[in-house]
């Protein structure tokens, strides 16, 4: 019982403005956008690449 209420509250708002706080003092402030930006361009060719795998093998199953 308590270390099923100690795995369900580990992350509180406390912790998520801890995280950011280092966050913004480990690379600061003019970087993060930048971090921010590759990350989204990165998440954007994953999706790109899977869409085209999709359609790669959607073709070959009707050739078959």
């Amino acid at each position: 019982m308590i270390a099923q209420n100690m795995f369900l509250g580990m992350i509180g708002p406390w912790q998520i403005v801890l995280i950011v706080v280092i966050v913004l003092l480990l690379f600061g402030g003019k970087k993060i956008p930048e971090l921010m930006r590759g990350l989204g361009s990165g998440i954007k060719e994953f999706k790109d690449a899977s869409k085209e795998e999709e359609k790669l093998e959607g073709g070959n199953e009707t050739k078959s």
